[in-house]
């Protein structure tokens, strides 16, 4: 089956491209359009951006006669209601990301693209040479998250420092600060978060056999594979 540019799936890593400013914001009866700036002066149309982290298509392209690049999406009523992008106004920063190519480094983690839902930023802080985010999850995604693993946030494949209560902690370095988008971010800040997909796929496989099930199931493979023959 031959899927439209709208289905098609399309794969990031994390690791931005460029960070976009909104030039210009329409509504319209199916959604939202917008025009944003960015350095990028070869795109094509249909190809696939991730905009703080959802997968949009591009619509319109060009270049200023100044070399500035340029490109449009729109976001339709569905993505506007699981998004912050109803909020986006002319004049923000937004990560931006082109879909991976086939032979491309993987250098942060599977991204799809697909937003699972918008946390809150409970604090930020200094800590040594480090920036450190509290977010707030929704419930229903906490379980999925480990210490140490990966998320995304607006976009941006990031480790978790450390597990809340209520969310997760992340621990931003001085680069990623300066190059992206998060540095604008603080208390009550809404962001994109999508989990990490092998953590869904195995929620997935194992909801069926109930929590004690699974457990029993993961520590026999551990133990399995942890076993030498001689």
């Amino acid at each position: 089956m031959t899927l439209d540019k709208e289905t098609e799936h399309r794969m990031f890593t994390g690791l931005l491209d460029d960070v976009g400013i909104i030039e210009h914001v329409a509504d319209t009866s199916a959604g939202r359009e917008l025009r944003l700036a960015c350095r990028y002066t070869d795109l094509v149309d249909g190809e696939s951006i991730a905009c703080n982290g959802v997968c949009l298509t591009v619509r319109e392209h060009g270049v200023t006669a100044e070399g500035q690049g340029w490109f449009t999406v729109a976001a339709v009523h569905t993505t506007l209601g699981r998004t912050t992008l109803g909020e986006w106004t002319a004049g923000r920063r937004v990560n931006l990301e082109r879909a991976m190519k086939l032979g491309d480094r993987l250098g942060g983690h599977l991204v799809l693209g697909h937003v699972d839902d918008v946390g809150v930023v409970h604090a930020t802080r200094e800590s040594g040479d480090a920036w450190l985010i509290d977010v707030d999850v929704p419930e229903a995604l906490r379980p999925l998250y480990v210490d140490k693993g990966s998320i995304a946030i607006d976009g941006v494949s990031l480790t978790v420092n450390a597990l809340r209560d209520s969310g997760v902690q992340l621990s931003i370095i001085e680069y990623t600060r300066r190059h992206t988008a998060l540095g604008q971010l603080a208390a009550g800040s809404r962001v994109h978060i999508e989990v990490d997909v092998l953590a869904k796929h195995i929620q997935r496989l194992m909801a069926p056999y109930g929590a004690a099930a699974a457990i029993n199931t993961l520590a026999g493979a551990a133990l399995r594979s942890e076993t030498v023959h001689v």
